[in-house]
Formats: structure tokens, C-alpha cells, sequence
């Protein structure tokens, strides 16, 4: 198992730092990873997000136990979910930021919870840009997702995956 992971960490790392020479003059090596690996994640949580709400629910509600009914859309948002925050994580732990010493659980519990910071200022951002200040959704969503991906970078980077610096 240590050597399948230790694999596929190679595999990820050699194809990433291919292309790295080309953006050598615009990104540090780390902020290329994390674009190429965060930017990678994103689009299959769409691809997964599309398959699921047209092929998997339908467009149908989804019924759960206990009398719970989910929309299609927030179904397939939870399902992609489960698919691709794992994903993140595993990249983000070892291939983005491989340097941290603090422990899995305590980095599993950070990246949980900025996820859930990036839920809730997609959500307040967006309905500020749209329903406050009447900007176009597609404007105010790129413009949502640039501030939210540059605030996931830095509590990744200085926060769940922090690393400690050696003392002279």
C-alpha cells in the first residue's frame, strides 16, 4: 500500500513539474501545484457534479431515511463532495504542501473546516455581488472564486499544512 501511494505521489509530482518550466517566470514552484492540483480537483468536482445531477438523480428529488429529501442540486453537490475532498486533501498533504510535521488528523480537521469557510464565503460573496450590489452572475462568480481561491491558498498554506520553522 506504501508503495501504490508512494507511486502515484511520484507520478503526480514528475507530470505537474513537467509543465512547470513554462510558468517558471509567473508562479513559485508550490503555487503551481497548487493551481494545477486545486484547478484539477475543481474540474472533476464539476464533471462529478454534472454526472450526478443528470445521470445518476435525474433532476429528481433524492429521498433519504427518516423522511429527508434532498433537491437534485444539493444532492449532487454532497455526492461530488465525498469524491473530491478526500481527493483534495491527499494532494494538498502530499503534493502541495509535503513539509508539514503537524499530525494527519489535526490537518484532516483544518482542511475540513476551511472548506467549510470557503461554503459559506462562496455563499455570502455571491449573493453580495448579485443581490446587493446587482453585478452579473458570471462577473461576480469569477470574481467570488478568485478571492475565495487566494484565501484557501494562504490557510492552507499557513494554516492546516503550516510548517515550523527551524529555530538557529
Amino acid at each position: 500500500m506504501l508503495k501504490l501511494h508512494y507511486k502515484i505521489k511520484k507520478t503526480i509530482l514528475s507530470v505537474i513539474d513537467f509543465f512547470y518550466p513554462l510558468f517558471r517566470r509567473i508562479f513559485p514552484l508550490q503555487t503551481f501545484r497548487y493551481a494545477v492540483c486545486g484547478g484539477g480537483n475543481l474540474l472533476l468536482n464539476f464533471v462529478l457534479f454534472a454526472a450526478f445531477f443528470h445521470l445518476i438523480y435525474q433532476k429528481q428529488l433524492v429521498y433519504l431515511p427518516f423522511g429527508l429529501v434532498l433537491t437534485p442540486t444539493i444532492a449532487s453537490y454532497i455526492s461530488a463532495f465525498c469524491f473530491t475532498f478526500p481527493i483534495g486533501f491527499y494532494l494538498n498533504l502530499f503534493v502541495v504542501f509535503p513539509g508539514s510535521n503537524l499530525k494527519r488528523r489535526i490537518q484532516l480537521a483544518r482542511y475540513l473546516l476551511i472548506v467549510c469557510c470557503n461554503f459559506f464565503f462562496n455563499y455570502i460573496l455571491l449573493s453580495l455581488f448579485v443581490h446587493v450590489f446587482h453585478w452579473y452572475p458570471t462577473p461576480s462568480y469569477i470574481l467570488e472564486a478568485t478571492l475565495v481561491v487566494t484565501f484557501t491558498y494562504f490557510s492552507q498554506r499557513y494554516f492546516t499544512f503550516r510548517q515550523q520553522r527551524i529555530k538557529d
